[in-house]
């Protein structure tokens, strides 16, 4: 659901938030929180600007989410559903019976008090996670392994889901958002149920210094550079490319050249390329 706002100002006028009426709970589980503060500043461990346009931005502190849902057979209630400033998903608190507890991506639809589980015995329902061998086809599915017990890392972000398509002996092909068509093992796991949050791309946030507590700091035009700064800089007036082709600020191409590595093994894996219209 969308919170809009009254134009009393330029910055509200076309301001769009989501009501966030599925949080139960404001403040975040200390036990849960990495030590330190962690900040993405686009530098590497040398200082170095690896990713531009970052930096600055309100402190966040990380959550430590359980991609792994390693505690097979032990049932769990949910607690509560948390915002993450880390990250676009809505998060849900785990209490299992034993009185650990975790966080997890929220599907869409958990609720709290909603009953949990994991593993080969678990029932076909939203949040369960359980091999990829047990889940039907054709159910959506979330926080998806590439390999057996490294944790969840594919379909993680607010709405997204995949479907499994079907199952070829050890490996079940499943259908990713981009359309692309992936063999995964069917000894791995995945989550049933889409991510939460599936409104969350609507968002307007009315004014840029929004993205500024976000720690998004402004992107300069290449054309509007000096000749010395970037590739499309300089000339009189205001004037375009003016180049064989749109570079990148190191002069490489910067529109339509394939750049990814045709030799990696997680090709062969690939049934149908996103790239293939």
């Amino acid at each position: 659901m969308l919170k809009m706002y009254k134009p009393t100002t330029a910055g509200r006028r076309h301001r769009q938030d989501l009501a966030n009426d599925v949080i139960t709970k404001k403040r975040p589980e200390k036990a849960l929180l990495a030590k330190g503060v962690y900040k993405r500043q686009g530098k590497n461990n040398d200082g170095k600007i690896t990713v531009r346009h970052r930096g600055g931005g309100v402190k966040r502190k990380l959550r430590i989410i359980d991609f792994r849902r390693d505690k097979i057979g032990v049932p769990a209630l949910v607690s509560a559903i948390e915002y993450d400033p880390m990250r676009s998903a809505n998060i849900a608190l785990l209490t299992y019976k034993d009185g650990e507890k975790r966080y997890i991506l929220a599907p869409d639809g958990l609720k709290v008090g909603d009953a949990l589980m994991s593993g080969a015995d678990a029932g076909v329902q939203t949040g369960n996670t359980l091999p990829l061998s047990k889940i039907p086809v054709g159910m959506p599915i979330h926080n998806i392994e590439l390999r057996p017990g490294k944790g969840g890392q594919l379909i993680r972000s607010a709405g997204s889901s995949a479907l499994i398509q079907s199952k070829e002996g050890e490996f079940v092909a499943v259908l990713m958002p981009s359309k692309e068509v992936r063999l995964i093992k069917a000894t791995c796991v995945a989550t049933i149920g889409q991510v939460g949050n599936v409104e969350w791309k609507t968002v307007k946030f009315g004014k840029a210094g929004r993205l500024r507590k976000m720690g998004w700091r402004p992107t300069v035009r290449g054309t509007a550079m000096h000749p010395n700064a970037h590739p499309h800089g300089g000339g009189e007036g205001r004037s375009g490319v003016g180049l064989k082709y749109p570079k990148t600020p190191w002069g490489k191409h910067a529109h339509g050249t394939k750049t990814r590595n045709k030799n990696k093994y997680s090709w062969k894996m690939i049934v149908r390329d996103r790239r293939v219209k």
